[in-house]
């Protein structure tokens, strides 16, 4: 007894009826059909959106391979990837024309490439940083594994600027860059455990800002000093703006150093009380 052969309307129809069962071997082939079936349709319709569902589904193990390429790249689920990379066959399912002289898998990979890379461009940095050096990151990343394979050691800047073809300076600024990829909370446990006897990252960085209050200060003075008589508003620029000497202001006004000084310690008892009501 002849065992019956599997033709191409068997695949076809089982393909209508489970289109995730499609090996990617056969998609090519099967694809063409369910292609040419949705130009005679019309868009909108129940019978288009089940044709396109079904190429979406038959074509998942394609945006599987795509994403497992970047699987590396950072703390996001496969799960998420592969939902961005569907996106990107989505676009590729809705522009491709079979009239193209290219395979629909030449046609797709570089749009779900693309939803996925913009995907980390635009969610996975902690810092934002200038899309040049977001490229020039992968890049480094790639050449800093290829010259510590081939060294067996970490490369130093100069071999992965000759590798890279830039500059010293141009791949010192990538590194710097990589930096603002992912971000670590200043309350994270040094030694990753959750243990509150833990000593915290905060302890490290950071310091008390001591100008804070000479900021807040200017900015009190200012009406303070504009209440000022003309003399003392003169008086205060020349011995603390100007800098000049206590002698030199009084050779200017024509009046004793012991009056000039007597004059600036009243005006800054003035400020002082000012500053005080002030705060």
């Amino acid at each position: 007894m002849e065992a019956s052969q599997d033709t191409g309307e068997d695949r076809i129809t089982r393909a209508y009826a489970d289109p995730a069962s499609v090996r990617p071997h056969d998609a090519r082939e099967i694809g063409r059909h369910f292609f040419d079936r949705l130009t005679g349709l019309e868009e909108g319709t129940h019978e288009y959106s089940y044709v396109r569902n079904c190429l979406i589904e038959m074509n998942l193990s394609l945006v599987h391979y795509v994403a497992s390429r970047f699987k590396h790249r950072g703390p996001q689920e496969m799960d998420d990837i592969v939902q961005v990379g569907t996106i990107g066959l989505i676009k590729a399912i809705d522009r491709f024309e079979l009239t193209r002289e290219v395979e629909f898998t030449s046609f797709a990979v570089p749009y779900i490439t693309g939803e996925i890379k913009r995907f980390f461009r635009d969610t996975t940095w902690a810092v934002h940083v200038p899309r040049r050096l977001q490229e020039a990151r992968l890049h480094l990343a790639t050449a800093t594994e290829e010259l510590r394979t081939r060294l067996g050691r970490i490369p130093t800047t100069v071999e992965l600027a000759e590798l890279m073809q830039l500059t010293p300076s141009e791949v010192a600024e990538a590194q710097k860059a990589s930096n603002g990829y992912a971000s670590v909370s200043l309350d994270a446990a040094i030694s990753g455990s959750s243990d509150e006897s833990d000593t915290m990252l905060a302890d490290f960085i950071g310091v008390d800002e001591d100008r804070f209050e000479l900021v807040d200060n200017f900015h009190s003075l200012a009406p303070l000093i504009a209440d000022l008589d003309e003399r003392d508003r003169r008086l205060i620029h020349m011995r603390f703006v100007e800098e000049r000497t206590q002698s030199d202001i009084a050779a200017e006004l024509g009046v004793s150093q012991m009056h000039v000084s007597r004059l600036i310690s009243k005006i800054i008892r003035t400020l002082r009380a000012g500053l005080a009501d002030a705060h």
